[in-house]
């Protein structure tokens, strides 16, 4: 039987990004994806502040956003914006770029650590056992793996078969998706539009196609198998936005009803789930393939410590803790955007655009929501009496000339003081930093969260209570 440390199940961008955090730390990873190849058409197209954090974390943001189209600012309401050059980030922007995009990427960087990406091949049974996880394959073949992570989308055969509930409700008004060329394509690029009908909007791939999106109203009875035409998508531009740009050359096509569903357990035993198979919400708000790709970099250190067998206990249990409730507020944050622009009552969505127009009007709530919705103000559970960055996002400081995030690419823990300190580890990165705003030693898990800060005495006992007292161990067999 074929027997790796870890199988994902799903090559999408949260399994392509859960197999490079696993492989860079030689843990032996299979990924198992169902298609028989990967479509370059995809429905995510932004990635936010944080996620391109992150993925600079690795080296993959700066191919990434050289190909994307920049958006500065956001309306979530007429006459309400939100300038996204305010927030504290290399990335002050939402970065237009299909999924298709960010998926060769991570598939370039899963090829270079070796990951074996198998396509064909549907998990139809799981079986748990002390030791590990048997995945049944439609072929007839198994695979056996130490840990399985479903990430295999809003449908997750993983999550079916562990029998976790996927609780929610499905919104009423159809989505049209298209992509289209305009012969009057918008000046400020990004576009929206809404109105009594709906909602529309463009968005450009830099590359002379656009995504159009429509949520129209007065398609709701059309069938779902029904194909969209593109004098449909054309029809709905005009009712809502009163111009179609100049619509042509429509490429590919979809209708989909979204939903706002979220599982309730994210971990059974060896076995976890991530990305829509966890969470699925409104497409409003872009928040979708962003939350998957963090839910990865938060699992793959863990679980790359639980197969080298030096992970404290509560290491993995601390996957669901964290990311459960980042997941129940991105639902919270999607539904109010799809109530604020789609809710049923006309005077309801008239005040609630008034109620969000004065509060982004206050520099305190309107950073609040800039910060929720890049994920630049995701935080952690912070322990009772821990110093206030506990579990916040780390800043991309200076350390002697180098920044942060470059000196986490290896993927370790890292240490940041005010001087020069000798941990007597290999295995964690000491960096020094000149900014007098923080504690004497802060540190910084692999995925760029504070996991403690406060004196350098202390450092010792928090870097074993977080790392382990010893070394991994390599290959372990199940």
């Amino acid at each position: 039987m074929n027997t790796v440390d870890v199988a994902v199940v799903g090559a999408g961008p949260t399994g392509l990004m859960l197999a490079c955090e696993l492989a860079m730390r030689g843990v032996r990873v299979r990924v198992l994806e169902e298609r028989g190849d990967l479509p370059n058409i995809t429905r995510a197209f932004g990635l936010h502040a944080r996620t391109l954090e992150l993925l600079d974390a690795r080296d993959m943001a700066d191919e990434i956003v050289e190909r994307g189209v920049p958006v500065r600012e956001v309306a979530p309401a007429p006459g309400a914006t939100l300038n996204l050059r305010e927030l504290p980030t290399r990335y002050p922007m939402v970065l237009i770029a299909p999924q298709s995009l960010t998926e060769r990427v991570l598939s370039a960087r899963a090829s270079q650590l070796g990951v074996d990406i198998a396509h064909g091949q549907k998990v139809v049974g799981l079986e748990r056992d002390h030791e590990g996880v048997t995945l049944r394959l439609a072929d007839g073949s198994t695979q056996r793996a130490g840990y399985v992570v479903g990430c295999d989308g809003a449908r997750s055969a993983v999550r079916t078969l562990l029998g976790i509930d996927f609780v929610g409700k499905q919104y009423e008004t159809h989505i049209l998706l298209a992509d289209v060329r305009l012969a009057r394509p918008p000046s400020d690029g990004l576009s929206a539009k809404t109105s009594a009908d709906g909602v529309v909007l463009l968005v450009p791939f830099g590359d002379g196609w656009f995504r159009a999106i429509a949520w129209d109203r007065t398609r709701e009875q059309a069938p779902l198998s029904e194909p969209v035409t593109l004098s449909e998508i054309r029809a709905a531009f005009l009712r809502i936005a009163h111009t179609d740009f100049g619509m042509a050359d429509m490429r590919w096509s979809s209708r989909f009803l979204s939903e706002r569903r979220q599982a309730k357990r994210y971990r059974v035993g060896r076995v976890f789930i991530a990305g829509d198979a966890a969470h699925v919400h409104s497409p409003l708000g872009a928040q979708g393939m962003n939350t998957g790709i963090q839910d990865a970099m938060n699992l793959g250190w863990k679980l790359a410590q639980a197969v080298g067998r030096f992970a404290p206990p509560w290491v993995l249990d601390s996957y669901e803790e964290e990311r459960h409730t980042v997941g129940a507020n991105v639902l919270k944050l999607t539904d109010g955007f799809n109530q604020l622009v789609l809710g049923r009552s006309l005077l309801r969505r008239a005040l609630r655009r008034v109620v969000i127009t004065v509060l982004l009007n206050v520099p305190a709530t309107r950073h609040m929501l800039e910060g929720r919705l890049s994920g630049i103000g995701i935080r952690y559970p912070r322990p009772r009496g821990a110093h206030p960055l506990t579990g916040r996002r780390m800043p991309d400081i200076d350390c002697s000339g180098t920044r942060l995030y470059e000196l986490m690419r290896d993927g370790r823990f890292t240490v940041v003081t005010s001087d020069k300190v000798d941990i007597g580890r290999s295995d964690v990165t000491v960096a020094v930093h000149v900014d007098p705003g923080l504690p004497a030693a802060v540190l910084v898990r692999p995925d760029g969260y504070v996991a403690w800060a406060g004196e350098r005495a202390e450092l010792a006992a928090v870097v074993g209570h977080w790392c382990g007292e010893r070394q991994p161990s390599t290959n372990p067999t199940y």
